[in-house]
Order: C-alpha cells, then structure tokens, then sequence
C-alpha cells in the first residue's frame, strides 16, 4: 500500500469540540461520525494511521463476538443480548456502507467459513451454527466429504459458511477512513502522543510540542494508550491485556489453486481457543494468521512455525515461499468483550475488541458519536458490561494469563 505523506504533528494550541485519542478504525471511525454530526474534532495520532492492529490484523469482519453470547445474556438479559447481537450485524454492514459512500477501495469481500479440526469441536460448532441461524445470520452447514465444497483440506470434519461476515485489507480501509474523515472536517495529527490529560468540564491533552483544548474526548488507544501516556487513563488500562498475534503472507499463487483451496473466497477461521485464521488476498496470496503470544515476546523460528501450521492444513502450500512475516497486538479483556464507557460526564473511551475489532470498531465509533450528541442509548447498551482488571498486578498478570494459555493449548490438542 502506498502510503501518503505524513501528517505534520501537533504544534501549539488548538481547540475543538471533541478529541480523539487514537488514529485507527475505532478513533477514525468516532471522529468521522462527529464531524458529520456538525462536531469540530482533532484526532492525535501517537504514530501513523491505522499503524496499530487496525493497519496490519487479518482483514477479517464477522459478527458476533470473542466472548459469545455468555457476558451479554448473563448481565443485560436475553433481550438485550439478542440487541447487542443484531448491532454486531450492523456493524458488519456499516463497512459496505462506509466504503459505497466514500469510495473505499479495500478489496472488501462478503463470505465467512468456520470450521472444526475433531468431532468434539464439530459438536461445538454445530451449536454456533444453529446459534447464527437462531439469530438470523443465514448459514449452511457441511461435514464430512461435503465440508471439501467450502475447503480443500484434510484437517476439518465440520464446517458453516455465511455470507454476511467477509474480509477486507485493513490498512486501505484505515486510510479511506482517515480520507473520510478529513474531507468531513476533521484535523489529523500524526506523531502526535498524548503525554498527558486534564480532565475537567474542559479536557486538556497535552503532546511534546503542543495541546488540545476540547469539551469532549474519545479514548480509542486500545492496549497503545499506556505505553505513550500512562497516566492518561490508568483506571481502564488493567482491564486489558495486549496480545501478540502473527501472520505470514505467501508468494502469489495460480488462481486455479486458490479457487481449489477455498471455493467462495471465503475468509476462514477454526473454533479453537487458540485459533488459526487465514484469507487469500486481492493479490492471490494465502494470508495465515494465529499462534499468538501472551508474554509480548515474538515466537521462536515464527516463520517457520506459520509455514507448517499452513501446510497442515493446505498440503499443497507445503514449501510455498513465504514473503511476509509480521505480527501485532490486540486488546483482550478478562471475559473477551468490548469494553465501552465513559470516565467523568465527558471523556469516552472504547476498548477490549479481543480480535472482532474490524468491524466492531467501526460500530463504536458511531455509538459513541451518538452519545456524545446525547443520544446514549446503543452505547449504553455496552457500558452496562461490568469488566475486571486482569490479575496479578503489573507484575505477574502477563506470566499468569501466559501459564493460562498453556492449559487452554492442552485441551485444544485433546
């Protein structure tokens, strides 16, 4: 992707209506719907746009959540779960409209296959499908030697397609939305960290070089926000956790091959704990994705590990060059939902997409333009959530989720 110049960083004193901490789908997305409600905004970026998870994740926008239905439906009720649901649907449809409306070219493709690898997890994907049909998410159900319809590969038993999750390339999307965004009115500052915040009725968010005055704020740094201010929002930040997580890109291939591979280009993803996830892309290379990290540090022999994760499950990409390599952090919460709310009467922040971001980030940037605009009700929906910290403190509660994941390996293998 050719990326366009760099926006100069913040310097001086500017005012707006809002500010929006953070350049990627979620701040964009905020800063994007508050423009178009008639709001000024500033946008820091402590980096360049869309240079977090929201440039560089799997591309791939599916409804529904990391955590299931569970934390909904034991917190808000059954009714306003299946509302929390139907908005993850929404959120998926945003995408095509935002792209229609602004001439978003992201290789955005409709079709979504998740599969199983053993007839135990068969059976748990077997209530996931009738859970979508249940909630009105249309989808087709294969197993055995029909699952070769939607995959080509030997390691999957079971499969559901449907067609209204998909996948797109991520950073073009981001920087449509940084394009949106600025047509709309919005001012972009590109390595532009926030230092510092003074809250009050008037928010004060300082950067080396200057600082923004604002009767609003959106927190949208996700797992970012410590690293460049610590104590910008540090009563949120032990509520999620960064997790690394990979990908390898391949060479080309002959369309003819990935037409066998995955029937539909669909994107795909197995219902493991500790889950692969994998595409082709526009370009005809396989995109696969997994083997996260809880510990922060970058896998031993990555690549290679990718490249026979691959081959386990596509044979025939056994010794295909792999021309790419990169890796990331998500922000997990404790029970994998999104985390929404408000600190004080004016300063929003939204986090904890535990990797459903790109399409639930867009949906979160437009609550929470609607309830600055005072019109809380969707994003109160998400505030209702009740979220604990990770434990162990700063100290111990990376080891301690890294010797969790260990376990959760175990009974993945089982």
């Amino acid at each position: 992707v050719q990326r366009p110049p760099a926006l100069a960083p913040l310097q001086g004193s500017v005012q707006a209506d809002v500010l929006v901490v953070g350049g990627g789908f979620a701040g964009l997305s905020a800063a994007l719907e508050l423009a178009q409600r008639g709001l000024s905004v500033v946008l820091l970026e402590a980096d360049r746009i869309g240079a977090g998870a929201s440039g560089r994740n799997g591309g791939q926008a599916i409804v529904g959540y990391a955590s299931g239905q569970g934390p909904f439906e034991n917190q808000l009720g059954a009714p306003d779960a299946q509302r929390a649901w139907d908005l993850s649907v929404q959120a998926v449809e945003l995408i095509g409209q935002r792209i229609a409306t602004h001439g978003i070219d992201c290789d955005w493709q409709r079709g979504y296959l998740y599969v199983a690898e053993s007839e135990r997890k068969a059976r748990a994907l077997r209530h996931e499908y009738e859970d979508h049909s249940r909630r009105g998410v249309a989808c087709e159900w294969v197993e055995g030697g029909d699952v070769g319809r939607f995959i080509h590969s030997p390691r999957y038993v079971a499969a559901f397609r449907e067609n209204t999750s998909g996948h797109l390339h991520p950073l073009k999307y981001a920087l449509g939305l940084a394009r949106a965004a600025q047509a709309a009115g919005v001012r972009i500052f590109e390595h532009s960290a926030v230092t510092g915040l003074q809250r009050g009725s008037t928010l004060v968010a300082r950067t080396s070089q200057g600082q923004v005055q604002a009767r609003f704020g959106v927190l949208a740094g996700n797992c970012m926000l410590p690293e460049y201010g610590p104590q910008v929002a540090p009563e949120i930040a032990p509520r999620i956790m960064p997790v690394g997580t990979y990908i390898i890109g391949t060479a080309p291939l002959e369309p003819a091959l990935c037409a066998r591979l995955i029937p539909g280009n669909a994107a795909v993803c197995d219902n493991n704990f500790v889950l692969d996830y994998f595409r082709f892309s526009a370009d005809r290379r396989m995109l696969f994705g997994g083997r996260v990290s809880y510990t922060t540090r970058t896998p031993a022999d990555l690549q290679g590990v990718m490249a026979r994760r691959m081959a386990q499950v596509f044979p025939e990409l056994a010794g295909v060059p792999v021309e790419y390599v990169w890796g990331g952090f998500v922000d997990i919460s404790m029970n994998r939902a999104p985390d929404f709310g408000r600190l004080g009467d004016n300063l929003y922040y939204l986090q904890g997409f535990s990797g459903h971001g790109v399409a639930l980030t867009g949906l979160a940037g437009q609550l929470v333009a609607e309830a600055v605009a005072g019109q809380a009700g969707r994003f109160d929906l998400y505030a209702r959530l009740q979220h604990r910290p990770f434990p162990g403190g700063a100290l111990l509660r990376t080891p301690s989720l890294a010797l969790g994941m260990l376990w959760y390996r175990m009974m993945d293998a089982l």
